[in-house]
């Protein structure tokens, strides 16, 4: 511990990362910590984070913005995949990797000993940041305090923050464990963590982006987005960034009680979790994707991207984004992507996405073709497929037949 006279620290200014800064200069030595924030649209969680860094023994604070990168080159990569994770979109876990990647070239750059987070020994976090250190600074030291410290809780932590007069903006009845940016906001802790209790909606100040489908307006929303190659680039017909596109359905999403996921799923360390997730943005775009995918990809490239979604999802959950076989289904996905191009229109009503409309000049769907009145399509044909489609399954009953005899 002698040897680390300069820690960077993954500093968001909550509970963990508020205690973290005196912990770290009572028990490394008293070494100078510098705290790196990073901005991926979390909004006013950033107000007064410098002051309260440098009044915890921060040396000084960095605030990086990497909204626009974490929306090019994380969520836009994930939305073309299609990647779920047991439902879940992936708002923290793809969070992670830009952040420690810009943690990374601060320590560098700062000459630090050693990269320092607030991850739990129980999360999924702890890997995603680790994974993406040793990607980018292998021999790093990694110091994360909650698999050292004799704290056991988050109440702890809470009496230790009172004692070194540390300030927070929850108290022991508000005490969730949330994660919140540009993408979605995420609630764990409390009385979620008994699956058997519904999640308290409609209770002030639990849901932030959304509200309750009961508190949903009585008459529906339509919402027009435009795709090229499966990136968004057009809300109701205004050319927008992705960033923007996202902030303005978390709007209009949120307000129509888009995007409630309550989940119980299967963590990389071995446990269950539950949490709920308010995405609204995002399921929102995953749902008009999804749909302009549905004309303008044929059969075989669809199913087999479905399959390779779900190992896209768990590479990112996992924290395996910086992997040679996570790039390569990158570059699958985007070859998919050449022709999803096209404007998909959606109703909102109370929790619901309900299709309103698909355009695409790649679009497979032939209505000639389709159509229960006349089309090209020549029936009789189909009678000498089903002959040789199901010549195995007729071989074998005739088989099996004369073996009876």
């Amino acid at each position: 511990m002698s040897d680390i006279k300069k820690i960077v620290l993954a500093y968001s200014g909550g509970l963990d990362t508020s205690v973290i800064i005196p912990w770290l200069k009572e028990n490394y030595g008293d070494p100078e910590v510098v705290a790196v924030s990073a901005n991926v649209g979390q909004g006013d969680e950033l107000d007064g984070l410098e002051e309260k860094a440098l009044k915890t023994g921060a040396s000084k604070l960095y605030i990086e913005d990497l909204t626009d990168e974490f929306t090019d080159d994380y969520i836009v990569p994930t939305l073309k995949a299609g990647a779920k994770y047991e439902g879940y979109l992936l708002g923290t876990s793809i969070a992670r990797p830009v952040i420690a990647k810009r943690i990374v070239e601060i320590a560098l750059s700062e000459g630090a000993d050693a990269i320092a987070h607030g991850c739990t020994g129980k999360g999924n976090d702890q890997v995603r940041f680790e994974l993406t250190i040793k990607a980018f600074a292998p021999n790093m030291k990694i110091i994360a305090p909650w698999r050292e410290w004799d704290l056991k809780s988050r109440d702890d932590e809470i009496d230790y923050a009172e004692a070194h007069d540390i300030p927070l903006k929850i108290s022991r009845e508000t005490n969730y464990s949330k994660d919140k940016n540009l993408w979605h906001l995420s609630h764990e802790g409390l009385d979620l963590e008994n699956p058997e209790l519904e999640p308290q909606y409609r209770k002030a100040g639990f849901l932030e982006m959304s509200v309750s489908p009961e508190d949903a307006p009585d008459a529906p929303t339509y919402v027009e987005i435009g795709f090229e190659q499966g990136v968004p680039v057009t809300l109701d017909g205004a050319r927008l960034k992705t960033s923007d596109i996202i902030r303005k359905l978390n709007i209009i999403g949120g307000a129509n009680g888009i995007g409630l996921l309550d989940l119980v799923e299967n963590r990389l360390v071995g446990m269950k979790s539950r949490g709920v997730y308010e995405t609204p943005g995002g399921a929102i775009l995953y749902h008009a994707h999804d749909v302009l995918e549905t004309v303008t990809l044929d059969k075989e490239t669809s199913h087999l991207k479905a399959q390779l979604a779900l190992k896209f999802a768990e590479y990112a959950y996992n924290g395996q984004w910086f992997t040679p076989a996570r790039e390569a289904l990158s570059a699958f996905v985007d070859k998919t992507q050449e022709t999803v191009t096209g404007r998909v229109r959606l109703k909102l009503y109370k929790g619901n996405i309900i299709n309103a409309g698909v355009w695409s000049d790649y679009s497979l769907y032939s209505e000639s073709l389709a159509s229960f009145g006349e089309s090209d399509y020549d029936q009789r044909e189909a009678e000498g497929f089903i002959n040789l489609y199901g010549l195995p399954i007729k071989v074998k009953a005739l088989l099996d037949e004369g073996r009876k005899q």
